[in-house]
């Protein structure tokens, strides 16, 4: 089980490392467009989609690798006031009784989502009408990696709980 925890958390290190760089073609097409609208008073059609798709994408696919550095938004009055063994057990218990089955059927239907959106070859209702299909399959990967990530917590506290953390 820790060769798998360790897999999934190698796996969204890289990935999250990665995705990072995305950042720089997001700063790059939102500096072209302020530059062509401002300076030469020519604004582009494309770059508002653009920016939301390429920030879409650095959005789904940093998701697992917040979650891995515990960095999304959590209300922790409880557990901050619990000692480490009854905290352990109530993550374990909310990992596997909410997160796993909503981030499960986000999988899943994101899946479906973007199957859909492949059959039909989606294209964006705009004049620049990018196709939607990649960046569908790309939110799917999102969560799974986000699932994957979830099991790999689930693991780490049920390893906390039985004394074999590593």
């Amino acid at each position: 089980m820790f060769s798998i925890e360790k897999s999934i958390n190698g796996m969204n290190e890289k990935i999250g490392f990665f995705t990072s760089f995305l950042i720089l073609p997001l700063v790059l097409v939102v500096v072209y467009e302020v530059v062509m609208r401002y300076l030469f008073n020519a604004p582009t059609v494309w770059v508002f989609e653009a920016t939301t798709l390429i920030y879409g994408i650095h959005f789904m696919i940093g998701i697992a690798y917040t979650h891995k550095h515990d960095g999304h938004v959590c209300i922790d009055v409880f557990e901050s006031r619990l000692p480490v063994k009854p905290r352990t057990i109530m993550r374990l218990i909310v990992n596997l009784v909410l997160f796993m089955p909503t981030v499960g059927l986000l999988s899943i239907w994101s899946v479906i989502y973007a199957a859909d959106s492949w059959r039909n070859w989606e294209h964006a209702s705009t004049s620049w009408a990018p196709p939607l299909y990649p960046f569908k399959t790309l939110m799917a990967i999102g969560f799974i990696l986000l699932l994957l990530q979830g099991v790999a917590k689930a693991i780490h506290d049920y390893h906390s709980l039985t004394g074999k953390a590593q």
